[in-house]
């Protein structure tokens, strides 16, 4: 049996436990009545499935009932970090307005960080990152640093400059594991939306935060390219090869399309919508 090293299994603790959280993300943040959302919601107010347990009334039906937005989210782990750390398990219903206020407020800072934790935690899994591992160590800690402050703190922390200073350390991650001969194409931040790529040699390519969304990938070679922050919303990645991809997160799989045959990175898993 394969075994995982510790930064592997600690990425297992970067998702989401609604079993400790206070269904924050159905209450904290807005979502707009549209292909991935069946009604409008503001900030600050309950999702009309959310239960007094504080878990979703429709979970099993969330496609069919016209939310796939929900279906692709994940907060990994900043929803039980908040409820549970932050607050000291004191929800926003029996807090009080104020208390529920500062945690809507410091749920998508902490959001952030976890983020910020998941890419630093796989990429001390990248042997060819080894050169930047210490950096990567010490970023690491800093950023779980500040997931452990107050809700004061965390309200006047300036994340945007945290997550400039971790991504520097992330790009040199990407340019050690593209290194070399067979170095891809860089395709940063493109306009792939509904591109003809089926079969396309994509390996090492850079394709951070591209736009991929409805593109046709079937059967394309992405081994080693770099994922990060790609919209990958509908995108055909039947039979493709993904093998060594990094930086790909399981919200981003999971708002794709893909099949039996879609070869995946260690780091994410098989979304169970995909076809057979």
């Amino acid at each position: 049996m394969e075994q995982r090293s510790g930064e592997a299994l600690a990425l297992l603790d970067l998702r989401g436990d609604c079993g400790n959280c206070f269904g924050l993300c159905c209450v904290a943040l807005p979502f707009a009545a549209s292909a991935d959302f069946a009604v409008d919601k503001p900030a600050g107010k309950a999702c009309g499935n959310l239960g007094d347990d504080f878990r979703c009334g429709i979970h099993t039906r969330l496609r069919g009932e016209g939310f796939n937005g929900c279906t692709v989210y994940d907060c990994f782990g900043a929803g039980q970090k908040v409820s549970q750390v932050t607050f000291g398990g004191e929800s926003w219903r029996t807090g009080g307005r104020d208390h529920a206020r500062r945690m809507f407020e410091v749920f998508p800072v902490v959001r952030q960080l976890h983020e910020l934790l998941w890419y630093l935690t796989e990429a001390l899994t990248l042997p060819a990152a080894r050169p930047v591992h210490a950096d990567l160590r010490r970023a690491l800690d800093e950023t779980e640093r500040l997931t452990g402050r107050t809700a004061e703190e965390l309200g006047e922390l300036d994340v945007a400059a945290h997550r400039q200073r971790v991504n520097e350390l992330l790009l040199r991650v990407s340019d050690l594991m593209r290194a070399g001969a067979g170095r891809g194409k860089n395709r940063k931040g493109a306009d792939l939306m509904g591109a003809r790529l089926k079969g396309a040699d994509l390996r090492k390519a850079n394709l951070r935060g591209a736009y991929l969304i409805a593109a046709d990938l079937t059967g394309a070679d992405l081994r080693g390219a770099d994922l990060i922050g790609a919209d990958l919303r509908d995108t055909d990645l039947t039979d493709a090869d993904l093998t060594g991809a990094f930086f790909l997160t399981q919200p981003q799989l999971d708002a794709a399309r893909g099949s039996a045959g879609t070869r995946l990175p260690g780091s994410v898993t098989r979304p169970a919508h995909w076809t057979a």
